[in-house]
């Protein structure tokens, strides 16, 4: 690794953690705060020079931590970068928010960073630790019940998450023969561990809670909804990149190994559409966007398994331009809705032109492989995760169904959130356009590093990416025309967070039985005989197992 490459790697860390020690000096605090949009500058020139180069890595001397970045982590750095650069300097040009939101903003910066770079078991878990943990100061600190009820819920499934993945390292660890931390050795002991399945159960279950994948995702649409939306914009964009990386670093994509591999592309096409069909009840478009996140999560999660079973380790690099694109787009459409909201009314009938509406179209269909967009590559990549078989008719079927989902956001967007425009900074209200362009067209900026961009331009590749596209379209309008809308289409009405829901009612049943118990134990407690019957359970028992 160059010097270059060297003093950048340590600067994508080095930036944000030096602003966040000038935030401890109070009367540096508010400047701190106010420069803290160009903390991701080192981050973005490393992710841009490391998409091209050679994997390396670079030990810190003194901490015992390894800064390792390849290609796919690199392409990921530099467009999580580029969103917390943009994003970042819009929300503190306008006005600056309170101080406590501002330092869970840096440390999520930092965490959101860090993870794509981390090179050790360690140094990963702490800045993972950080990209999950302050997310919670995004949104939380309110008065608003709902706010409140998202926050508890986001950080169980956050702590519960870091606590399987902490099990998980701590095996990875001691499988390794040399006692080394580093993820490239821990990885290469792993397929011989005899706590291997273990392990990569740990992994999925962990990872897959950051990803949404079922039955892991119910705190993904409360939180999205609950979020403001620059907030919602990274975390759904940046943040959510964070398992996609772990899944990337710590699958042994190398070995074959076809029944976690199967059993992961099931979990993954089973999200998938499971995240298409919730997301088609849903009225709020931030809701219906974090069941589109969802849905995303499980195709990326089925081509790694796909690619787990067939030992193809160069999968990775197609995953993560995948995930590249998903992160752009998803963060533009989240800006989307604020945008639109705060230049004016409606869509239908709107002064806004029919131009804003085929921009927010295009942009929103990307995410289904639309021809010439940043879609069409991602789908391009994934191709050889499912080039046949059922495989491939379920990743088609899921190119249906986003369309036919991101059709229904469009329709939505005549209605956004109440505080949807106000939430939105003036900045990314004005140069929207420019950022739901430069979502569309910035991955053919990249594509050229991981495949062939003339194959995306052919008529026969033109057309198959058109045609699901137009059959989900066709699909939602018609469901529309056909007056299912009088009905109340989408029908059923499920609530944002679904499982999340059940579960608390169960949990709220439970609770309910409480004072029963209560009653119940004191009325044993005054028996007499209570206390004769439950020694001669006991001495039962021991004679039992005595002749035993």
């Amino acid at each position: 690794m160059s010097h270059l490459s060297s003093a950048l790697l340590v600067a994508t860390l080095a930036a944000p953690l030096a602003l966040l020690a000038a935030c401890f000096v109070k009367s540096w605090r508010p400047c701190a705060l106010a420069l803290q949009w160009l903390a991701p500058a080192p981050g973005l020139a490393a992710g841009v020079l490391g998409v091209t180069a050679a994997p390396g890595s670079f030990d810190l001397p003194g901490l015992g931590f390894t800064l390792r970045l390849d290609p796919p982590g690199a392409l990921l750095l530099a467009v999580a970068a580029l969103l917390w650069i943009v994003v970042t300097a819009a929300v503190w040009r306008e006005r600056a928010p309170d101080e406590r939101f501002g330092l869970c903003w840096l440390l999520t910066m930092t965490g959101s960073l860090g993870v794509f770079i981390a090179g050790d078991l360690v140094s990963f878990y702490l800045v993972y630790a950080l990209v999950s943990i302050p997310a919670y100061g995004l949104f939380a600190f309110s008065d608003d019940a709902e706010k409140k009820r998202a926050g508890a819920i986001y950080m169980a499934f956050a702590i519960f998450g870091e606590a399987l993945l902490l099990l998980g390292f701590a095996a990875l660890a001691a499988g390794e023969p040399h006692g080394s931390s580093r993820i490239a050795d821990v990885m290469a002991a792993l397929p011989a561990s005899p706590w291997r399945d273990v392990i990569l159960a740990l992994i999925v279950a962990g990872f897959g809670m950051k990803m949404g994948l079922i039955p892991f995702n119910g705190w993904m649409p409360l939180n999205y909804a609950a979020a403001p939306i620059p907030a919602a914009a990274v975390l759904s964009g940046a943040g959510v990149k964070a398992g996609v990386i772990g899944l990337i670093r710590f699958l042994p994509l190398g070995v074959p190994l076809q029944g976690w591999g199967e059993a992961l592309a099931a979990l993954g096409f089973l999200t998938a559409f499971y995240g298409v069909l919730l997301g088609l009840t849903q009225q709020n478009p931030k809701t219906i966007l974090a069941y589109s996140s969802i849905s995303q999560m499980g195709v990326i999660a089925a081509a790694l398994g796909m690619a787990l079973g067939a030992g193809d380790v160069s999968a990775s690099g197609d995953v993560a331009f995948y995930a590249a694109n998903h992160l752009l787009v998803k963060a533009a459409l989240f800006l989307t809705i604020g945008a639109l909201a705060a230049r004016g009314a409606p869509l239908s009938g709107a002064p806004l032109g029919g131009w804003t509406l085929a921009l927010a179209a295009a942009l929103a269909l990307s995410l289904a492989g639309l021809p010439f967009t940043g879609g069409a590559l991602a789908k391009l990549a994934s191709k050889a995760q499912f080039a046949s078989g059922w495989a491939a008719s379920l990743a088609t079927l899921s190119s249906i169904g986003t369309a036919l989902l991101m059709t229904h956001f469009v329709a939505r967007l005549d209605a956004p959130p109440p505080d949807a425009a106000r939430e939105c900074p003036l900045a990314l209200v004005r140069f929207w356009p420019a950022v739901a362009l430069g979502a569309i067209l910035l991955p053919w900026l990249f594509y050229p590093a991981f495949g062939d961009v003339s194959e995306a331009l052919g008529l026969a590749k033109f057309w198959e990416g058109l045609w699901p596209v137009l059959i989900g379209v066709g699909l939602a309008l018609g469901l529309r025309r056909l007056g299912l809308r009088r009905l109340g289409w989408p029908a059923p009405r499920v609530p944002a967070g679904d499982s999340i829901v059940l579960f608390e009612g169960a949990f709220a049943r439970l609770l309910a039985l409480g004072p029963g118990f209560e009653t119940l134990d004191a009325r044993l407690r005054q028996w007499p005989a209570a206390g004769v019957s439950l020694l001669l359970i006991v001495l039962a028992l021991l004679a039992a197992g005595v002749l035993g």
